[in-house]
């Protein structure tokens, strides 16, 4: 019962941290390539509220992946690259976004145990707990960035990948938004989804745990 609600715990420190970092490293980007719609909407900050989706936190909080509320990108205001590959950089800011706090996170992680250890605390409930929210919080970023990174609308993958797709294909699977987005819902309530996700991310844990290693 523990397990479960600091899971659910750090789940919900996700949907109000770091669906909004995901979400403004995507207007960032596009506003660096000229598009400033995102900053005259107000969607140029932190503010969760501003960025949560109810089902895409709630998907969050059941599954450990989901989504937030797009900030608007107007690709015809890229100023500094074309269209589709502006679209296919900004698209990738978000789930960058995610790996990148995943990788800070373990390393604080890290830097935590070795301060237990050097003031002997490392059995006390408090400070196991606290260690176990930040590994909760590492995967559940690497989660939430390899289930955006899947090539398929409305995620951001699939934004990456129609960047090097003719734009007819590209469009011609657009088509089919709506129907993929149910077949995507489907995944995730069923749990379809959980068995590859959880592959893919057990595999980057390894590497930001190793490419820490130097802490310990």
């Amino acid at each position: 019962m523990q397990g479960l609600l600091l899971k659910l715990f750090a789940r919900l420190i996700v949907v109000c941290t770091t669906l909004p970092i995901h979400e403004f490293a995507h207007g960032w980007v596009a506003y660096k390539l000229g598009d400033d719609t995102a900053m005259n909407q107000g969607r140029l900050n932190l503010n969760p509220i501003l960025h949560i989706d109810p089902m895409g936190g709630l998907l969050i909080l059941l599954t450990g992946f989901g989504w937030a509320r797009p900030v608007p990108i107007d690709p015809s205001r890229f100023r500094k690259c074309s269209q589709k590959t502006g679209m296919a950089l900004t698209a990738a800011a978000g789930p960058v976004a995610n790996l990148l706090l995943a990788l800070v996170l373990m390393a604080v992680a890290k830097l935590l145990i070795l301060a237990g250890i050097a003031m002997e605390v490392t059995t006390k409930t408090s400070f196991l707990i606290l260690i176990d929210i930040f590994l909760l919080l590492v995967r559940t970023n690497i989660a939430l960035a390899v289930f955006n990174l899947l090539p398929l609308p409305p995620l951001d993958g699939y934004s990456i990948l129609a960047g090097f797709l003719p734009t007819r294909i590209a469009w011609k699977i657009i088509q089919y938004r709506q129907i993929i987005f149910i077949v995507v819902m489907v995944a995730c309530f069923s749990g379809w989804l959980s068995a590859p996700i959880g592959y893919l991310s057990d595999g980057v844990y390894l590497l930001f745990h190793r490419m820490t290693s130097f802490l310990g």
